[in-house]
């Protein structure tokens, strides 16, 4: 009794005394100490509630903002979900290690996606060694971690509780995209949905046009997914709200790379729907390059003839710029790009320059024919501009070829499991991943987000969504999945 009075008087006494501290440095113009009950709250639930945290990270992942845009000394990282996901890795990391059941689970990680994906962070490490740029590369090291370790192998744990995780991971992710979504929308029509205001309007939560394009492109087979599988009616009115925000926030996002990417995810879609076997689509896939091989001198004509401009705020004009390799500026500098990759790949052909180095190596070597008016020698414009010719430049052929082997056995596996599946929510499950990750890697040919929040949030989490279903769907763990 004694000691419960105690506590109860320090626990007033601490509060009062914040209360007295906390307004004298209000006074005198200080609000430090405003944080401190959010960090005391932080640090109960990465030592308790991983779980909660895990779902914070992602619901702040849409919402975050890196701080280099906001030109406060330059620092470059996503606020708050970076040093959430460093701090979530190591506290993860102690906890697994210290736990000594944990070498039971050790099962679930053994499978080929998880080991291209050590095999990729191991090579990453050999490649940074190497690296023009050591301290730069060691940093694209960290940063992959701290996506993988929470986003994957967490994860994989988290999802094996059942059926209510699943649905809060996506809720989680979807609602602040539906946010982010509705802001910039708002903020678009201020200026008339023109196409020149388009490419900043999401700012500060996404950098440009063609990132937040990819996001919702992303998101809407995860949207669709809820709205099949809800059977509350306000939920399903929420979510068709929903639909329609990210459907019209896709196509005044005027990002060419994303529209084509939901074109290819309805195709797969098909496919699997019509149950067209592997064997009709290879024969289906040679006629048209066979016809492409032989009216390739016509077919590069056609292509060099096309003035469509990326620019145009008409639908069909701008899907038309998709092709136009003559004159249009984005075209031509992503060309221009991937020249560079290769270039750079052939002076290192093994283990690349280094992770994340290319915007900093890639400029003496583009060629004078391949300039174009937004080139840049300050390596303040981008990356690679594709998920599969960064790391070729910056990780040699090994890099690339883990990289593609990894996305061909996600699809692979994930393709055989839905085909086989006799269970109807998984089946369903597994189609909505496989739709989702089908849009990213489609972008992914044009464009790669992996180094950002944004992407690797929802790409790491979907592929550990997809394993631990796998995993888990033995028989001592199929009544918390089915």
């Amino acid at each position: 009794m004694i000691n419960r009075f105690l506590t109860k008087g320090i626990g007033y006494l601490l509060i009062i005394s914040y209360i007295i501290i906390n307004g004298v440095m209000i006074y005198f113009d200080h609000y430090y100490l405003l944080l401190l009950p959010f960090l005391l709250g932080l640090i109960y639930l990465f030592i308790y509630r991983l779980d909660l945290v895990f779902l914070l990270i992602v619901f702040c992942t849409p919402l975050s903002f890196n701080f280099e845009n906001l030109a406060i000394g330059g620092i470059g990282f996503y606020f708050p979900t970076e040093p959430l996901l460093l701090t979530f890795s190591v506290v993860f990391l102690l906890k697994y290690l210290l736990n000594h059941k944990s070498s039971k689970d050790l099962i679930h990680y053994k499978n080929h996606i998880t080991i291209i994906i050590l095999l990729q962070l191991i090579w990453i490490i050999i490649c940074s060694i190497t690296s023009e740029l050591p301290i730069v590369s060691m940093k694209f090291f960290i940063s992959r971690a701290w996506f993988i370790i929470p986003m994957f192998f967490y994860a994989i744990h988290f999802f094996k509780e059942g059926k209510h995780r699943i649905s809060q991971f996506l809720w989680a992710y979807l609602l602040p995209v539906f946010i982010v979504t509705t802001y910039t929308l708002l903020n678009h029509m201020s200026h008339g949905f023109s196409e020149e205001a388009g490419h900043w309007v999401m700012w500060p939560f996404f950098k440009d046009h063609t990132s937040y394009g990819a996001i919702i492109a992303l998101s809407i087979p995860i949207a669709l997914w809820l709205y099949k599988s809800s059977q509350n009616p306000i939920n399903k009115f929420l979510i068709q709200l929903i639909i329609i925000v990210l459907l019209v926030g896709l196509y005044f996002s005027y990002t060419r790379a994303a529209w084509l990417s939901v074109i290819g995810a309805v195709i797969v879609y098909f496919l699997f729907y019509f149950k067209i076997k592997l064997k009709w689509l290879i024969t289906i896939g040679v006629i048209p390059i066979f016809f492409i091989a032989l009216n390739y001198s016509e077919i590069s004509y056609l292509l060099q003839k096309n003035d469509a401009e990326h620019t145009t705020e008409n639908f069909s004009e701008r899907v038309e710029s998709m092709s136009n390799v003559s004159s249009d500026a984005s075209n031509l500098e992503r060309l221009n790009r991937w020249n560079c990759a290769f270039q750079l790949f052939k002076e290192r052909p093994i283990t690349g320059w280094g992770p994340g180095t290319y915007s900093f190596v890639y400029a003496p070597f583009q060629d004078a024919s391949d300039i174009t008016i937004i080139s840049t020698n300050f390596g303040d414009g981008g990356n690679a501009h594709s998920e599969y010719l960064g790391p070729l430049a910056e990780q040699g052929l090994i890099g690339m070829i883990l990289m593609i082997t990894l996305v061909c056995l996600i699809f692979i596996y994930m393709s055989n499991y839905q085909i086989k599946c006799d269970d109807s929510f998984q089946k369903k499950l597994v189609l909505m991943i496989i739709l989702a990750l089908t849009t990213y890697f489609t972008h992914g040919i044009l464009n790669n987000y992996l180094d950002t929040d944004k992407a690797s949030v929802p790409v790491w989490g979907l592929i550990a969504l997809f394993v631990s279903l796998k995993s888990y769907s033995s028989k001592q763990s199929k009544s918390q999945l089915t």
